[in-house]
């Protein structure tokens, strides 16, 4: 094989990884979790917003630091919260992979799930922050690292008992002999 298509092969394996497998399995109705079903939460948002299309206000800072907002009357939910997909942490393979740490307050409580430090997995830490009866937030650490490529995201979610609120992701790019890319996008929901 020529040394260009080796680079090409190099390139396509640097920018796969485990938190973006396009084989999701579902996990078995009667297997409860063992960690907050991410899924569970992202899978009902996408069908409640999906019937309510509610207008976005997104916001967008690119390369050269600008801030770009536009509003959005039509939105692919399964498309718009597919990163925090990534923040599922209740795959088979992750069983007993993360120290669970609660928090208990006068009205909500909060869960850090921790990536033990043996353990191979793109979620660092996840955070879920509960009021009574719903997550209020969800945040997520991703960091893919390898010899050719980093990424690290930052995901925020933000929630109240009717549903999604806002939600950001902030992250940095950085490929072999590239320069670094980092880009933030905030969204909220007007209506």
């Amino acid at each position: 094989m020529r040394k260009g298509n080796w680079l090409g092969v190099l390139l396509l394996l640097a920018t796969c990884g485990p938190g973006e497998d396009a084989t999701v399995r579902p996990t078995p109705a009667n297997r409860k979790p063992n960690y907050f079903d991410v899924k569970g939460f992202l899978d009902s948002q996408v069908a409640m917003l999906n019937r309510q299309q509610p207008v976005v206000e997104k916001q967008v800072r690119l390369r050269d630091g600008k801030l770009e907002t536009t509003r959005v009357t039509k939105t692919d939910w399964s498309k718009e919260l597919q990163i925090f997909y990534q923040a599922d942490i209740n795959k088979p393979a992750l069983r007993g992979a993360y120290e669970v740490v609660p928090v208990n307050q006068a009205n909500s409580s909060s869960t850090t799930y921790k990536k033990k430090p043996a353990v191979e997995a793109s979620v660092r830490e996840l955070v879920v922050g509960k009021a009574t009866d719903h997550p209020e937030a969800i945040t997520a650490t991703i960091i893919q690292d390898n010899p050719l490529f980093y990424s690290e995201k930052k995901l925020q979610l933000q929630a109240d008992s009717n549903g999604l609120r806002s939600y950001s992701v902030e992250g940095i790019q950085k490929l072999v002999m590239f320069d670094t890319v980092r880009y933030t996008v905030r969204t909220r929901v007007v209506q």
